[in-house]
């Protein structure tokens, strides 16, 4: 086991071409990239994480921010620009994948169709000539944990994708790796079959008790699965935190929109101060925040301006009279429905209603009053999008 320590790491793919040949601006190499210099491509940038032993980390973010960059860092396939990568007290940044003591599980499984499930769960293990018995006792030990020991004389072709993860995650396990390192592992499945897998690592993460390090574009994986979740766009960190801690105190914008399903609704308000209380005035609407958010305000010393406000749609609730609306779209989810309602400045609010909340009677068009509470409400810059109680 490992703990694995990220020192401002930086990733830049080179320009290919002469500045003659390129002219003023350098062409991105890498999709998504977020930043081009006259190095080159800057896919991650200051990179710094401490990932204690045993320790469950999610990176996520969408698709180009750097996570998948970051991971291939980590198992040494992909060189580091700049910076420091220690596994134990080991720096590895020009250490070879195959000495890092890490075992890495693919989104695309990457089995060997001509080998039986045994034969692949093997594989690394004959490679570094350990003795027959061993090999034996490690494949059988794995395909318990992942009950996969009736498929052990089958083909990739035989099985079904869930399946095949699972014996792409069994090789990984009989290497016996300090770090375990999985780049969206789950995102070839289907919608049920990703429930189950996800259900599969939680119980996996228990009983093999190593470090993992696990790269998803999907918030609700990472919300699930992690530890703590390290949030990345454009290549930068945007926030590190446990789960609960980026749902309810979300460091920007991005992340509160990023977090949370469906996403955060969001009005443009007015911040108001009075002494030693805050209010926030949406259309006309005035809210009182909570105690322990005024708090935080005045400890950071915000004054009265205008900011962005975001609430979450499980946290407005239908009211006699509050922010006014007109129903657009009712969804119904089974034991809530989602509306999707039009303020008068053409915001569009999404509101979980509960079903028993005569929920049928609101068709489109239906006139409906909004509001929230004071100890829900997140006020952020409008200069540069930052969470004002956390900044």
């Amino acid at each position: 086991m490992a703990k694995v320590t990220l020192k401002d790491i930086t990733k830049i793919y080179p320009n290919t071409q002469t500045k003659k040949k390129r002219g003023k601006k350098a062409e991105p190499k890498a999709k998504g990239a977020p930043q081009v210099t006259d190095e080159g491509v800057v896919a991650v940038q200051k990179f710094s994480l401490d990932i204690d032993d045993k320790e469950f980390i999610v990176l996520v973010g969408p698709s180009g921010c750097g996570k998948s960059t970051t991971l291939r860092m980590i198992a040494g396939l992909e060189d580091i620009s700049g910076g420091e990568l220690y596994i134990g007290d080991k720096l590895v940044n020009d250490v070879e994948p195959k000495n890092r003591d890490i075992a890495m599980v693919f989104q695309s499984y990457a089995l060997y169709p001509h080998m039986t499930v045994y034969e692949n769960m093997a594989f690394s293990l004959k490679i570094k000539k350990v003795p027959k018995d061993e090999i034996d006792k490690k494949v059988r030990e794995a395909a318990e944990i992942l009950d996969i020991t009736q498929y052990l004389d089958r083909k990739p072709k035989a099985l079904s994708g869930g399946q095949r993860q699972r014996v792409a995650i069994g090789r990984a396990i009989v290497r016996d790796p300090a770090v375990f390192l999985m780049d969206e592992p789950l995102s070839n499945l289907d919608a049920k079959l990703r429930n189950q897998m996800r259900a599969e690592i939680i119980k996996l993460r228990e009983r093999i008790n190593t470090t993992f390090i696990y790269v998803t574009h999907d918030q609700t994986e990472a919300m699930t699965l992690g530890d703590r979740i390290v949030i990345m766009k454009d290549g930068y960190i945007q926030q590190i935190g446990t789960p609960q801690e980026v749902f309810d105190h979300p460091a920007n914008l991005f992340v509160a929109g990023f977090i949370g399903m469906p996403q955060m609704n969001t009005f443009d308000a007015k911040l108001i101060r009075e002494d030693k209380k805050y209010f926030v005035d949406v259309l006309g609407i005035k809210v009182e925040l909570s105690a322990e958010k005024s708090e935080r305000l005045l400890g950071r010393n915000v004054e009265s301006q205008d900011v962005i406000l975001g609430v979450r749609p499980q946290h407005i609730v239908l009211t006699d009279n509050g922010i006014k609306g007109s129903v657009d779209v009712s969804e119904m989810m089974g034991s809530e429905v989602h509306l999707h309602v039009k303020t008068a400045d053409d915001k569009d609010v999404v509101v979980i209603v509960p079903t028993d909340n005569n929920v049928l009677g609101f068709t489109p068009g239906s006139e409906v009053n909004l509001i929230f509470g004071g100890n829900v409400a997140h006020i952020f810059s409008k200069e540069n999008e930052r969470n004002l109680e956390w900044d």
